[in-house]
């Protein structure tokens, strides 16, 4: 059976949980505190020496790390990775995008705002930097959207998984959906897909 390990708050493990809902996979979750250091340990770095989840255990124990490229793995063959060469590309780029100019800024201002309570003055300063480039990303994101209702050929892909994942809670993060409409609506078209699940019990 495949093996997950995650952390339950985290954007890039609900990433895989939900993909993985939605293809009807069974695999076994197993949680790793982060806030403890929980993917620190000699056991998890043997697995993993980059110390970080979510990290995909294969049936043969080949461990996959990354979640886009997880991602990629599993969508590998199925309606959720395009078939034409093009739109593959195109799903590529929006989970670069993702990685690179959206995650480390609306995930970095959740995670701060969540765990960190109160900041001191230089990551204060810092997440009104985070907050600049999240809204630049999400004005990326709402051009297209306001055109097609998923980002590459029409129907919904891992790159709608990869870039909902932190927008659907960008306001624990501080940001204010409101100028963003077509991502708002966007946001409604992925929760009503078959098999959806929330990042977090309810």
């Amino acid at each position: 059976m495949l093996r997950l390990y995650d952390y339950s708050d985290s954007g890039n493990g609900y990433k895989v949980r939900l993909l993985m809902a939605q293809l009807g996979l069974d695999f076994e979750l197993i949680e790793k505190d982060i806030l403890r250091g929980e993917t620190r340990t000699g056991e998890f770095l043997r697995l993993n020496p980059n110390g970080r989840v979510p990290l995909l255990q294969l049936e043969d124990g080949t461990c996959l790390a990354e979640s886009n490229a997880i991602l990629c793995y599993l969508a590998e063959g199925t309606p959720y990775w395009p078939a034409e060469r093009l739109q593959r590309a195109q799903a590529l780029q929006w989970l670069f995008f993702e990685q690179y100019s959206h995650e480390p800024n609306l995930a970095t201002a959740r995670f701060w705002l969540r765990h960190f309570g109160a900041l001191d003055p230089l990551r204060q300063a810092l997440l009104e930097q985070k907050r600049t480039l999240g809204y630049a990303a999400l004005g990326v994101m709402e051009g297209p959207l306001g055109k097609r209702p998923f980002f590459v050929g029409g129907r919904y892909t891992i790159a709608d998984i990869a870039l909902y994942a932190y927008t659907h809670v960008a306001d624990q993060g501080g940001f204010d959906l409101g100028a963003y409409p077509a991502v708002r609506a966007w946001l409604e078209r992925v929760r009503a897909q078959p098999r959806h699940v929330p990042m977090l019990p309810a």
